[in-house]
């Protein structure tokens, strides 16, 4: 069982938690979680349903929230009346995001163009609604820099300026990209528009070098952890069926990288997601 004292208060900023893999136990799951000192667990949705399921789990727990959207592998079930359907659902208190959202070159399926159209017309809404958006995106063959790293970065300058122009609060807190696997160039231009980079457990793997020095060089004020649950488990889980409680791998992962103790890793990554989601004070 792993164990936290109660000032190590750590959030899970992306957790499918409504998948099937966890139906069997999803209490217990929650269970270590909590055990293990998380405050905060961030369901997204990748479908239409998939955001009513993260919503209606988000509305079991005070410390569950909720994400909407439509992930650009599944942007063929995005049709003309799913945006209705998001904007009405995203009206809900537990709601705190966009997403997951974003563009992905690496299963290819569905035009790019298409992924892109689908990505600026749900970034359009968090605008409209003031919710920062959590993105996605994947190269072409992992590669850590390529043309979907450059298509995502064109359309998030353009929006963010957008924002600046009108003066819309959310230019101050636009999002996060989701379980960061690019270039410290791609980090760099995205922090300096204001975004978050997640970190997941491939940081914690042996033959992960280039990651790793990535998530070194970045400042800490600008780091979100998270464990995209159930996937990418992080060593020594490698392999296994990933949950929330294993989140505190990744911390202290970028603690030994950025010679820092675990305490402040937890406080800041926590204090950051906070910043973000804005989901209030840690119970």
């Amino acid at each position: 069982m792993l164990t936290f004292k109660r000032a190590n208060v750590l959030t899970d900023t992306h957790c499918h938690l409504d998948f099937d893999k966890f139906d069997a136990d999803r209490d217990e799951v929650l269970a270590r979680a909590w055990e293990a000192g998380l405050t905060r667990i961030l369901i997204p949705g990748i479908t239409l349903p998939s955001s009513r399921a993260a919503v209606k789990l988000a509305e079991s727990h005070s410390r569950l929230f909720a994400a909407v959207g439509v992930h650009p592998n599944d942007v063929d079930k995005f049709h003309a009346d799913t945006l209705p359907h998001l904007r009405e659902l995203a009206k809900n208190p537990k709601v705190v995001a966009i997403g997951e959202i974003g563009l992905d070159y690496y299963w290819d399926r569905a035009p790019h163009d298409h992924q892109q159209k689908v990505l600026q017309e749900q970034l359009a809404l968090a605008a409209e609604l003031h919710l920062p958006v959590v993105l996605h995106f994947r190269e072409k063959g992992d590669a850590p820099h390529g043309s979907c790293a450059e298509d995502l970065i064109k359309i998030l300058e353009e929006w963010v300026n957008r924002l600046r122009v009108g003066k819309n609060p959310l230019a101050e807190r636009p999002g996060v990209l989701h379980s960061f696997c690019g270039s410290h160039e791609t980090a760099q231009r995205a922090i300096q528009l204001g975004f978050y980079i997640g970190v997941t457990g491939p940081v914690t793997f042996k033959n992960a070098r280039e990651r790793q020095e990535v998530v070194a060089a970045l400042p800490l004020e600008r780091l979100l952890i998270e464990t995209d649950a159930p996937f990418l488990a992080p060593h020594p889980h490698r392999g296994q069926r990933n949950e929330p409680a294993f989140v505190r791998e990744i911390a202290d992962k970028i603690a030994q990288l950025q010679y820092r103790n675990l305490e402040k890793v937890a406080a800041a990554t926590s204090a950051n997601a906070a910043q973000l989601f804005s989901w209030g004070e840690m119970d």
